[in-house]
């Protein structure tokens, strides 16, 4: 069974969700060969997350920004604040929400439902760029 690793770079983005569905697959040319397999994305950060959601409305990841924020909000006591304000409820919320995700891969594409994007959901105001591992493994043509 054929293994790709492969490191990318996103640039930096303001805080809340941003479609990324098309920087994973641009990164994986590959993926066109593979006949069943899975992807693992992990983000190698502690103040951003990823997550699988709803990419056809816009109210959808605005609504999820304002949950989460009212869950983990800057005006909370925290300890943690050499970093900022948003920094410990970053955190928080990369705990909450998780930085990996699987996706199964079939007939040479993610096998994400017709409503589902993959988003890298900022927490932090202002974020440096972002580190994905995209691994893949599968079997090929």
């Amino acid at each position: 069974m054929p293994w790709i690793q492969r490191e990318i770079q996103l640039p930096a983005v303001g805080q809340g969700c941003h479609l990324i569905t098309r920087e994973i697959v641009a990164a994986l040319p590959e993926l066109n060969q593979f006949k069943i397999g899975l992807l693992h994305i992990f983000l190698q950060h502690t103040s951003a997350s990823l997550t699988l959601n709803e990419n056809a409305d816009s109210d959808v990841p605005a609504d999820l920004q304002r949950v989460l924020d009212s869950l983990a909000s800057e005006d909370f006591p925290y300890y943690h604040t050499i970093e900022g304000r948003d920094d410990m409820p970053a955190h928080v919320k990369t705990s909450l929400t998780g930085c990996s995700l699987t996706i199964p891969i079939g007939d040479g594409r993610l096998r994400l439902g017709t409503w589902q994007g993959i988003f890298l959901w900022e927490h932090r105001r202002r974020a440096s760029r972002r580190r994905l591992v995209l691994t893949v493994q599968g079997e090929t043509e």
